[in-house]
């Protein structure tokens, strides 16, 4: 196992270096990347194969060998018949192509968005040959020879860092060595040794973010990786020789039940992957992938949403009972209070007897809860100053709504609708369907006057739906279609404010987050766990997109009501509860909190986040404490939150970086603050306190 290379280009891509490499023996080629600072610590990898630049598997080519089948679909005869064919480079972005003996072409590119740390890759199949083929796989990336830092097995300093999620206990940092994966080569290399992780259906942050960082803790070097799309998606650590290889892309057949059918001259992109490597941890690296979207993210931003301003959501007030009379009190009481938008959440289109939790589909409001229609309601929101938003899950039927049974315009699979519980699929590609929900849903929004929009989502596909290539084929197509019908509202409503939630954050990826303007955070809207959630959601979304609740009650303690209000400061801070109950005691401690929110928004914004404190073992009965400090870019400002939990203690340092003094502090009676030696320490601390403090 030889290697056997020679580079074929290089690149400065910002602060990072793309090597490609040829195997003149075999025509293989690859792709290292490397912090641009550190090239030049990298060493030849004794005992390492040059990993491909694509991983593809067509149906009919012989599979790989190594006790692979059932474990892996890379490296098999498709792969080998791939053969350089050229590069070059067009307007910023490098492109790769190499060719099979039949003709079928696979185009390579790597671009950069201006200012990013990050690369972005695509990877292209154009079927030049005169039959039908079938992909089974395709990776979006693929990188090899990890670490490059390290001529042989790099022993026991290789860590694999995976955000773990479920439903209200999001984004958790699981950390495993590459022995304890069992991705240490065998005495011969004869084994293909993979691990892969994936996600099947229409929440794409269900089990795992498809975000992955490898951390050579010899060297100090971290790469990052994230696939974008929002449908069922695999990532793979592979390692048989030195060298460990990550690739991802659409789940393949094994794990998504994908195939693609490519006729003469049709092509097929694999979704958009992210790349980056720096010099630091996990935390540095992944935060750079989450920067790389910050271009696109902006650029569809509505004026209402440049400050960051304050949400007011009343699902945690009525609780699936939203009317007249109650949106008129709230909005009253809300007006003074510096809430921009007032969200109308879910069971406004109630059925009278069956109520509103199977009744999605038909999106027609509730005449006894809004007996001068909906437009009333949205009239007595923007009367107070503030826009007024409105609730859908518009991908679904819920069974007691007739579009349950329009079975020609729901997605199928073994020739009947497919069914979770109580609800059924819109067929997103439907132009019937398309023409419905215009109607239903834009057309009731700009009827109606509303500015803002939340879209949530409460159950997933699973593996598929029919599709003439294959179950995962239609899954993707369906997600094509759902984030086509999101651009078509900001098309027609251009300064419409998108709310993106799916049961809270099981739709935290790329695809999504650029065509909105903000996400739920989770669906933790009560729970003492909500700033750990939060914190772990700097490493995947950002902060100006992760809409954080603080639900208020007038019998919380005034040490509850900081706790909550400091949790929003991790995020974008949205109210709910008995807001209109509160004393004037509870909504002095939520005053002075909105206003540094405020304040410290473009911190918020535009920061780096450090992390510290103890790490949770139980999001259920959490112990100790923890900190989020975040510095703005320039380093002008910082922001710290700090939570207590059972048994903190009670007094605490914060590490901080360059001279920094306290501008203001927010926390309950009885907590102090102050900075020395470098270091902000806050005390009188109890258990489950909240502090924020802005420093400059």
């Amino acid at each position: 196992m030889e290697q056997q290379r020679e580079m074929l280009s290089s690149h400065l891509m910002g602060d990072l270096c793309l090597t490609y490499y040829r195997d003149p023996k075999t025509d293989c080629v690859g792709m290292e990347l490397a912090p641009a600072a550190r090239k030049k610590d990298v060493v030849e990898k004794e005992r390492c194969q040059l990993e491909p630049l694509v991983q593809a598997k067509l149906v009919g080519d012989i599979y790989p060998t190594g006790f692979s089948q059932g474990r892996t679909m890379r490296n098999s005869e498709t792969v080998d018949q791939m053969r350089y064919v050229g590069q070059r480079e067009e307007d910023g972005v490098i492109i790769t192509e190499l060719r099979n003996g039949r003709g079928v072409r696979y185009i390579h590119r790597v671009s950069r968005r201006a200012g990013s740390p990050c690369v972005e890759v695509v990877t292209e199949v154009v079927n030049g040959s005169q039959e039908t083929i079938t992909l089974e796989m395709l990776s979006s990336f693929t990188l090899g020879g990890l670490t490059p830092f390290a001529p042989g097995d790099a022993e026991e300093t290789l860590l694999l860092h995976r955000l773990v999620s479920s439903w209200s206990a999001e984004g958790r940092m699981k950390t495993q060595t590459l022995e304890e994966l069992g991705l240490e080569p065998s005495w011969a290399c004869s084994s293909a040794n993979s691990i892969r992780w994936h996600q099947t259906g229409s929440m794409p942050v269900r089990e795992y973010f498809p975000i992955a960082a490898l951390e050579d803790t010899a060297a100090g070097v971290t790469w990052a990786v994230e696939l974008t799309h929002g449908s069922s998606w695999q990532l793979e650590a592979y390692r048989r020789d030195s060298g460990l290889s990550l690739s991802g892309g659409l789940a393949d057949r094994e794990c998504g039940h994908w195939m693609k059918r490519l006729y003469a001259g049709e092509s097929f992109t694999a979704p958009r992957a992210v790349l980056t490597a720096c010099a630091g941890g996990a935390n540095e690296a992944m935060q750079r992938l989450v920067e790389n979207m910050r271009p696109a993210v902006e650029a569809q931003l509505p004026p209402s949403e440049r400050d960051m301003p304050v949400i007011f959501n009343e699902f945690c007030t009525t609780w699936g009972n939203p009317c007249q009379e109650r949106v008129e009190q709230l909005a009253a009481g809300l007006a003074r209070h510096g809430a921009r938008y007032f969200v109308i959440d879910a069971g406004w289109y109630a059925d009278p007897v069956k109520g509103w939790g199977s009744n999605l589909g038909e999106w027609i409001p509730n005449e006894g809860q809004f007996p001068r229609g909906i437009k009333a309601a949205a009239d007595a929101i923007r009367a107070q100053g503030m826009i007024p938003g409105l609730w859908f899950e518009l991908e679904m039927c819920g069974e007691s709504a007739v579009t349950f049974g329009w079975l020609d315009q729901l997605l199928q699979r073994d020739g009947l609708p497919v069914t979770n519980g109580c609800r059924r699929f819109w067929d997103m590609n439907n132009p019937e369907v398309v023409s419905y929900l215009e109607k239903r849903v834009i057309g009731l929004l700009k009827e109606n006057g509303f500015g803002y929009i939340k879209i949530d989502y409460n159950e997933t596909i699973g593996i598929g739906c029919e599709n003439p290539d294959s179950l995962g084929e239609g899954l993707r197509r369906q997600i094509e279609g759902t984030q086509r019908f999101f651009r078509e509202i900001r098309r027609q409503i251009p300064d419409i404010v998108i709310e993106n939630c799916a049961s809270g954050g099981h739709r935290l990826v790329p695809s999504f987050l650029e065509i909105t303007s903000m996400s739920s955070f989770s669906d933790a809207h009560e729970c003492p766990e909500i700033p750990v959630i939060a914190a772990n959601l700097h490493r995947a979304v950002l902060p100006r997109q992760s809409q954080i609740w603080a639900v208020l009650h007038p019998e919380q303690t005034l040490q509850r009501v900081h706790y909550q209000m400091a949790s929003t400061f991790l995020g974008r801070c949205c109210l709910s509860g008995g807001v209109d109950r509160l004393s004037e005691e509870q909504w002095a401690a939520v005053e002075q909190g909105i206003a540094l929110y405020h304040r410290a928004a473009p911190v918020i914004d535009k920061g780096f986040s450090r992390r510290g404190g103890d790490e949770p073992r139980s999001y259920r009965h959490l112990k100790g404490w923890q900190y989020v400090a975040r510095t703005g870019f320039e380093g002008e400002a910082a922001l710290v939150v700090l939570h207590s939990f059972a048994g903190a203690p009670e007094t605490v340092s914060v590490p901080l970086q360059g001279n920094m003094k306290i501008e203001e502090l927010y926390a309950r009676e009885g907590i102090a603050a102050k900075v020395e030696n470098g270091s902000l320490t806050v005390s009188g601390l109890k258990d489950f306190d909240g502090v924020a403090v802005y420093l400059t």
